[in-house]
């Protein structure tokens, strides 16, 4: 009945402390009921009302049956009233349909007074009509009350439930709403880029192509810059689908090479460097510490990103220039530093021979932008800024091993590409703009309010059948009917003193000089103001009791005693 935090601890513990509570109040109403003198057979009492708490322990299995066979202890062992409300309350709270719930509860009231009123005689009050009363007492407070608290609280949080269910439907019906809303925008988008951009591509390397058959006869020495456009042209419509493959449906596939496992090794930055070799560049790699093939999929690509937009940028922008392309895998800092084994990138250019010769169309710096937050989601540092030489220097140092909110499960799948992307969700791309939901606060106020309220609410029910238990137990007679009984001849003088006749030295100097001859052998007599003495007009009849030396009574005498009344001074003779 009262509600306990649900770890798993307390879910264990739960059971024991509700059978513990309730046992300990009807136990409280056993020495209450005792204490006033109102607890026939105690030991019986005490052992059914252990036997209730073992039963109300099985309310959770056999609810109905729990609640009618505890009613019915109820009748002739009022302890267990607090035992049988604990189990109305918890019973009715979990029963959802009202129509057996309400059975259920008359006819567990309907028990408790009809087993009252039959142990009324041997274990009650002594009598079936104050058995009946007993029972009309109980049953309200023990079953009545308690099961319609609990039908209202069951109802209450059956709403509630069903109230928050609705509640999460509509939050997730308008998340889902504004991720159809992304998902398609971002199809339109890239449906327009495929039009648009891949379409212009295509023409080009179509182009290209024809360009290179031209040019095979006519300018040998020429066809490789054909060949060189038709291969660039390629290679950025095959990056323009990925793209598209990201923006466009979830479940689309951009091919086997959105991300392979040679990604960002060795022999891919190799293969980097030597394409910018093959475009004009003067570039070096340097490569220090273990290739990268074991580290995880989104460290090897943010590796291969850094390295082929520094070098993009080098060829839009200082193509005449030396550059300097260096990658440390550095797996010693994962003894020497607290951080783990990290790899750090560098692609360092230098000055251009000459005035810097701008270039054609001028970069928007998004590119940098989207390295920096790649190599910060996976919890590393990038830096991006001009040498005072003149050159250009980009560096980044990326986790070996990410930490879980860079480089778990959700970061990989954003980074992996479309192929693992549709368990991410495409918050992972646009989070909500909303931003995540506030954590609720903790029920432990709540529960707390309810545990004091169910104990303050027992408390007062088992007061009221205290209560009830006393007030039946002194209306029902003592068993003495008729007048008191009189003093005999024959009883000694503590017997008869007990009756309440004891000598009033009014009386004895009434009866002075008025009184019959004592009886022979008469040592004291006693002339008590009690029932036997009695006024009547002309005089007052008192009542004598006369006692030998052995303090027997041997006489009671009854004799007129004359009153004397003077006229008033305006009464006429």
């Amino acid at each position: 009945m009262v509600p306990i935090s649900s770890s798993p601890r307390h879910a264990r513990l739960r059971p024991v402390a509700q059978t513990l509570g309730v046992g300990l109040v009807g136990l409280g109403v056993y020495a209450a009921v005792g204490h006033l003198g109102y607890l026939p057979h105690p030991p019986f009492q005490l052992a059914v009302l252990a036997a209730a708490a073992v039963l109300f322990a099985l309310r959770g299995r056999w609810p109905g049956p729990v609640l009618l066979v505890l009613a019915a202890l109820t009748g002739p062992v009022p302890a267990v009233g607090p035992v049988t409300a604990a189990a109305a309350y918890s019973v009715a709270r979990r029963m959802a349909r009202p129509r057996p719930r309400a059975r259920l509860l008359a006819a567990a009231g309907a028990l408790l007074v009809v087993c009252a009123t039959v142990a009324g005689p041997r274990l009650g009050p002594g009598s079936a009509a104050y058995g009946l009363a007993l029972g009309l007492v109980l049953a309200p407070t023990a079953v009545i009350v308690p099961g319609l608290v609990g039908t209202v609280r069951g109802q209450q949080g059956r709403l509630l439930r069903a109230l928050r269910e609705r509640g999460d439907a509509a939050e997730r019906a308008r998340r889902l709403a504004d991720s159809e809303a992304r998902i398609h925008e971002r199809s339109r988008i890239a449906a327009e880029m495929h039009d648009l951009v891949g379409h212009r591509l295509s023409l080009v390397s179509l182009h290209a192509g024809g360009l290179e058959l031209a040019l095979e006869g006519a300018a040998p020495q020429l066809r490789e810059e054909a060949v060189l456009v038709r291969r660039t042209t390629r290679d950025a419509l095959r990056e323009l689908r990925q793209v598209l493959g990201v923006l466009g449906p979830l479940a689309r596939d951009t091919g086997p090479d959105a991300l392979t496992h040679a990604t960002g090794t060795r022999a891919d930055i190799e293969a980097l460097v030597a394409q910018s070799r093959d475009g004009g560049i003067a570039v070096r790699l340097d490569w220090a510490g273990p290739d990268l093939d074991a580290r995880p999929a989104p460290v090897r690509r943010a590796v291969h990103r850094v390295v082929r937009e520094a070098l993009t940028n080098v060829h839009r922008y200082a193509a005449d220039a030396h550059a300097t392309v260096t990658v440390e895998h550095d797996t010693a800092a994962a003894d020497a530093a607290a951080d783990g084994a990290r790899v750090r990138v560098t692609v360092r250019n230098g000055a251009r021979p000459g005035p810097p010769a701008p270039a054609e169309e001028p970069g928007t710096g998004r590119g940098l932008t989207g390295l920096r937050e790649r190599v910060e989601l996976l919890g590393g540092t990038f830096e991006a800024a001009p040498l005072p030489s003149g050159g250009f220097r980009v560096a980044a140092a990326v986790p070996a091993e990410p930490a879980e909110p860079g480089g778990g499960p959700a970061a990989r799948r954003a980074d992996d590409g479309p192929g693992t992307l549709t368990a991410a969700g495409p918050e992972a791309i646009w989070p909500d703009p909303a931003g995540p939901e506030p954590a609720a606060p903790g029920p432990d106020g709540r529960r707390t309010a309810e545990v004091l309220t169910l104990g303050f609410g027992l408390a007062a029910l088992s007061a009221l059948m205290v209560v009830g238990i006393a007030f039946v137990y002194a209306a029902q007679p003592s068993g003495r009917s008729g007048p008191a009984p009189l003093p005999r001849v024959g009883m000694t003088y503590a017997e008869v003193a007990g009756y309440g006749v004891l000598d009033n030295a009014a009386v004895r100097a009434a009866a002075s000089g008025h009184e019959p001859p004592r009886p022979a052998g008469t040592a004291g007599c006693v002339y008590p103001f009690n029932g036997a003495t009695e006024r009547h007009p002309g005089g007052l009849l008192i009542a004598r009791y006369c006692f030998d030396a052995a303090q027997r009574l041997i006489a009671i005498d009854r004799f007129d005693v004359p009153s004397v009344r003077d006229a008033t001074p305006w009464e006429t003779p």
